[in-house]
């Protein structure tokens, strides 16, 4: 429940939203849910998010957000381009594994409600391939890397990897070896992206 004086903001409701998320599932919660586990009114939460795909979109922003901010220090770290894009593929497929090993019921309702909002998960992976083309593109000025389009590399670099990123991979993450194919995939791309010096 709210403690008495405590100031209700959009944070807490999202938090509060995973929470009855990962009780009663995509399927069955709802605002009013939300509002009971906040000691509040339905219509006070209303007040932040004006219906509710509203609160679900900005629940699933907020859950791609933490994978987001978490790559983007590694995409702006100074430092050796290949080192660094290696570094994020494996932040990346770690951080995906242990939101899928770490609370399995919450991750299940967020592959629903990634399917439910386009939007959100579009603006996902626009961020995501930005940093990876940063990345590349550090790559090509210091001469480590031999590409045209940065850009392009970079969606190539990510769509390849899906299979270490993309939740519908998830059950595979587990699977004995795994670890050793994600790293012969990085290698076999580290190759690919290397100028010919290099």
């Amino acid at each position: 429940m709210a403690a008495t004086g405590e100031t209700l903001t959009s944070e807490r409701i999202l938090e509060a939203t995973e929470e009855v998320l990962r009780r009663h599932g995509p399927a069955k919660a709802t605002v009013v849910d939300v509002a009971r586990a906040l000691g509040v009114s339905h219509g006070t939460v209303y007040r932040h998010f004006r219906t509710k795909a509203a609160l679900r979109e900005a629940v699933t922003k907020r859950w791609l957000d933490r994978t987001s901010e978490l790559l983007a220090g590694i995409a702006a770290a100074e430092g050796d381009p290949e080192a660094r894009l290696r570094d994020w593929l494996a932040a990346l497929f770690a951080a995906k594994r242990r939101k899928a090993g770490l609370d399995p019921e919450l991750f299940a309702t967020y592959t629903v409600l990634t399917d439910e909002n386009g939007g959100a998960v579009a603006a996902h992976l626009a961020d995501l391939t930005a940093q990876l083309t940063r990345i590349v593109q550090d790559g090509v000025a210091s001469g480590g890397f031999t590409v045209a389009d940065p850009a392009t590399a970079a969606r190539a670099v990510f769509h390849a990897t899906g299979r270490f990123h993309d939740p519908a991979h998830a059950r595979e993450w587990e699977r004995p070896g795994i670890e050793d194919e994600f790293a012969a995939l990085v290698d076999l791309l580290l190759r690919g992206l290397r100028s010919p010096s290099h």
